[in-house]
C-alpha cells in the first residue's frame, strides 16, 4: 500500500536566500491545540503571506492532548476557505498515537476529509516502550487513511528502530519529519539532534525523502527551519531528498 504524497510532495518549495523559510511548512498550530496561543488560523496566515510564504498547513493537536480542540473542529475544517491574504491554506491534523496498536486519536472517517495528518507520540497520552514496541506503533499508524508525515520521532523519550521506520516510510509512500522545535536549543525533548543525524542517515541510505517542519505553535516560528537546514547542511544530506 503506497500513498499518494499529494500535496508534501508536490507544493512544497523552497524560500528566503539562505533557505532558513519555506514557502511551505505544513507543521503549525493555533490556538485550537491549546498550547498557550491565541492565534487563530487567520492569524498565521496573515503572518504567512508578510514572509512571503506560499502554502501553509494547519495542523492542530488531536482531542487526547490537554486543552486541545475537540473532533467537532477537525470534522470542520473541510468547509474553511482555502485561501487567505493571498496564501493557499491546507487542513490537516497532528493525530497522538494512543498505544502499541497504532490506534490514533482521530478516527478514520475524518480523517479521510483532511488533506493530510502528521502522526507523532505525546507524553502523557502514549506510554513510551521499547524501540521495537515503538516502531511498531509508528507502523501500524502510518497506516490510517492520510497520514502523510511522521512527527518528530527524534524523541529519546520515545527510541525507535530508525532503520525499519524509514524502509517503511519509504514503501508506504509517508515522509519522515525534521522538526525544526526538537533541534531548537530550548527544545525539551531529549537527545534529538543526535536521533535526527541517525534519522537522516537512514533516509539518505533508503532514498527516503525528509519533510523540514517548523511545529510552530501561533504565528512567531511558522516557516522556520533554519536548525534543522544547519544539520542538512553540517551532514552533506542530499537536497534532493527534501520536499520542502
Amino acid at each position: 500500500m503506497r500513498k499518494d504524497m499529494g500535496i508534501v510532495k508536490t507544493e512544497c518549495a523552497e524560500h528566503g536566500r539562505d533557505g532558513s523559510r519555506r514557502r511551505t511548512d505544513l507543521h503549525t498550530h493555533t490556538c485550537a491545540s491549546g498550547h498557550g496561543t491565541d492565534d487563530r488560523i487567520a492569524d498565521l496566515a496573515m503572518e504567512a503571506s508578510r514572509l512571503g510564504m506560499e502554502v501553509l498547513g494547519i495542523s492542530d493537536h488531536g482531542p487526547a492532548s490537554p486543552g486541545s480542540a475537540s473532533l467537532s473542529y477537525f470534522r470542520g475544517l473541510s468547509l474553511c476557505e482555502r485561501r487567505r491574504f493571498g496564501i493557499s491554506l491546507r487542513y490537516g491534523a497532528e493525530a497522538n498515537i494512543l498505544d502499541p496498536d497504532g490506534n490514533l486519536d482521530i478516527p478514520d472517517e475524518i480523517l479521510r476529509t483532511l488533506d493530510y495528518c502528521i502522526v507523532s507520540m505525546h507524553r502523557p497520552i502514549y506510554t513510551p516502550g521499547s524501540a521495537a514496541e515503538n516502531t511498531k506503533a509508528f507502523l501500524k499508524a502510518m497506516r490510517h487513511p492520510n497520514v502523510r508525515i511522521i512527527g518528530h520521532c527524534d524523541d529519546s523519550r520515545f527510541p525507535v528502530d530508525y532503520r525499519e521506520l524509514v524502509r517503511a516510510a519509504r514503501a508506504l509512500g509517508i515522509a519522515p519529519e525534521l522538526n525544526n522545535t526538537s533541534l531548537r536549543p530550548d527544545s525539551y525533548r531529549k537527545d534529538c539532534r543526535q536521533n535526527a543525524a541517525m534519522l537522516l542517515k537512514e533516509c539518505a541510505s533508503a532514498g527516503c525523502p525528509v519533510i523540514l517542519s517548523s511545529d510552530s505553535h501561533g504565528r512567531e516560528h511558522i516557516g522556520d527551519v533554519s536548525e534543522a537546514l544547519r544539520l542538512v547542511r553540517e551532514l552533506g544530506f542530499s537536497r534532493d531528498l527534501l520536499l520542502n
